[in-house]
């Protein structure tokens, strides 16, 4: 903004120590203050004498620029009005240099991996993975949107005993069921097996305990090897390891399965990973850096010879058993240094529940002691549960909602809302379409409209509400502002070439806005710094009630004259730009009708 750059040049030719770097910048002014903008002269007082006195010289500078309509001082803070040509051209009336001001100077853009997602292939994507995977794909978004460089990075759990399980079921009941001739989907009927599997163990320890009934107190776990299945479940996963072919061959079958399966899944959210890892491909690794962390001192012998790492007041960690094998904190030690390798990552993101926060704390401070220089920018981003008010909506285990029957829900809902409104003029094509933009869209919207870390309750119904803090609330500003522009064609009015007189704008609605669109580039980098797209969220919300607002006060194709209705429809049309580029960020869908 001009007013600014010049105060800032009036200052240092007043005070010999201002500073030769820009250093000033401004605040949206508090509601019933009367202003556009608020400096806050604390910021510079040291400069000036005092902060009354930077805010007095100021004052005394601002009321004679030609942008400035009013300059107040508040004690050490000055509200300043600016003239609505000058207020416009700040922000409204360049939305191409708006949007590209949110990208980081060169010398800020880090290359960042982010790893999310991390489900088994022993059953189907649940309510859980929806929220991770919305947190990691939108915070992915948020900093190329900035200008970092990411890597998205999944983790699949596809060996251990939990995945023998669904083998060992498929060789007892599978009778040849596949995903073709089932129509089931591949990750679905995996899961299936994987329950079926269950109900055999949990029959097998009922019968145990009827036959040994000292063992009434002991659950399914402790009986786990005492039973056959059990048993035969071990030893498949001792198979599976020795690398015996006819295991090794139903495993990759119905590892095909699933990932056929949660490629689907992926497809529907817009996720793409540049890289997948397999835990059956990293699993052994971690072993050679325990053994150097030994020689270093890092880590030591317990007295049962296991090996551990003493961090204070996090406790003794296990990095390996005492007959040599790992644990998974083994495997993450390695595996992250494998990423590093592979990608030489500046900065590493891990998108996990907060029941993971102590392993991550120990896993990155045992990075340090090791001696990775890089460690240091290690982060976990922690989340809270998501439950839905029934506690479910519909469940193949009992316990989880699935990801693929919330969509489906979420896709139904909003096209049912959608052809209440449409009524018969719009095709089942189109309300299909529209469901699934506007569906997902609620879903993420919801899910990312509160800090990560906060556990939240998700409303299906509520959150598709087309009035409120929702996702179609957002959307629909968007697709209102393009059925404007749809009239104004239609009248034949055109923006393409045409002057537009900013100056006319000085509404109370108007210039709200345009102070609104001024802070957009500093909400998306503030958000990308604090890896949480919640400010982006809220941002997008005040935005559109801003709109609203405006469209409610000041008439757009029926104003006064031809010049006001060019310089609204403009105004509209900024909105549009922004809020688009927000959802999309986010990634969310934006129609252009609903």
């Amino acid at each position: 903004m001009n007013f600014l750059t010049d105060l800032e040049a009036h200052l240092r030719s007043s005070f010999a120590n201002y500073p030769a770097e820009n250093v000033l910048t401004v605040e949206a002014c508090p509601a019933g203050q009367g202003g556009d903008f608020t400096l806050n002269c604390f910021r510079i007082g040291k400069f000036c004498g005092n902060p009354m006195a930077a805010a007095a010289q100021a004052v005394e500078f601002l009321n004679r620029h030609a942008d400035v309509e009013s300059a107040v001082a508040v004690k050490a803070f000055v509200n300043i009005t600016l003239k609505p040509g000058a207020l416009h051209q700040a922000s409204s009336a360049d939305i191409a240099a708006l949007l590209k001001r949110a990208e980081l100077p060169a010398s800020e853009r880090r290359r960042v991996l982010i790893e999310f997602s991390a489900p088994n292939t022993n059953k189907p994507q649940h309510l859980g993975h929806v929220r991770n995977n919305t947190l990691g794909m939108a915070l992915a978004s948020l900093l190329k949107r900035v200008g970092h460089d990411v890597i998205q990075i999944n983790l699949v759990n596809d060996r251990g005993i939990h995945i023998c399980k669904s083998m060992l079921c498929y060789q007892k009941a599978g009778n040849g069921r596949n995903p073709e001739n089932t129509g089931i989907k591949g990750d679905h009927l995996v899961g299936d097996f994987y329950v079926e599997y269950n109900k055999m163990l949990s029959d097998a320890v009922k019968e145990l305990k009827s036959a040994r009934p000292e063992l009434a107190d002991k659950d399914s776990d402790e009986l786990f090897l005492e039973t056959a299945i059990g048993q035969e479940t071990q030893k498949m996963l001792q198979d599976w390891e020795a690398g015996v072919p006819e295991v090794r061959e139903l495993w990759q079958m119905m590892n095909n399965w699933v990932f056929a399966g949660f490629a689907e899944t992926y497809k529907r959210m817009g996720i793409n990973f540049d890289h997948t890892y397999l835990e059956s491909e990293t699993y052994l690794l971690g072993k050679d850096i325990i053994a150097s962390g030994l020689e270093k001192g890092v880590f030591t012998y317990r007295e049962d010879g296991a090996v551990i790492c003493d961090l204070g007041k996090m406790g003794k960690k296990v990095v390996l058993r005492s007959d040599g094998t790992s644990v998974y904190i083994t495997q993450d030690i390695g595996t992250t240094k494998k990423k590093y390798d592979d990608y030489q990552p500046e900065s590493m993101v891990w998108v996990v529940g907060d029941e993971q926060n102590l392993h991550f704390q120990m896993l990155f401070e045992i990075m340090k002691r090791l001696g990775f220089q890089w460690a240091k920018d290690l982060y976990h981003l922690s989340y809270g549960m998501v439950n839905l008010p029934n506690g479910r909506m519909k469940s193949r285990e009992g316990t989880v909602v699935d990801a693929d029957d919330l969509f489906d829900e979420m896709s139904l809902l909003a096209r049912n809302a959608c052809a209440e409104r449409a009524g018969e003029s719009v095709d089942d094509a189109e309300l299909d379409r529209r469901g699934e933009v506007i569906g997902l869209g609620a879903l993420k919207f919801m899910l990312l409209k509160f800090n990560p870390k906060t556990t939240i309750t998700f409303d299906p119904a509520a959150s598709l509400r087309f009035e409120g803090d929702t996702g179609p609330y957002v959307q629909y500003v968007a697709a209102r502002i393009a059925s404007i522009g749809r009239k104004a064609q239609e009248k034949g009015i055109s923006l393409a070439g045409t002057a537009v007189d900013w100056s006319l704008l000085g509404t109370e609605a108007e210039r709200d806005i345009a102070v609104k669109l001024y802070f957009y580039p500093s909400v998306l980098q503030t958000a990308a710094a604090k890896r949480d797209c919640s400010g982006l969220v809220e941002y997008l919300l005040d935005l559109a009630k801003a709109f609203n607002r405006f469209y409610r006060d000041c008439p757009v194709l029926s104003a006064d004259s031809e010049a006001l209705i060019t310089a609204r429809l403009s105004l509209a049309e900024a909105v549009r730009q922004v809020i688009a580029d927000g959802l999309q960020t986010l990634t969310i869908g934006v129609p252009e009708a609903m």
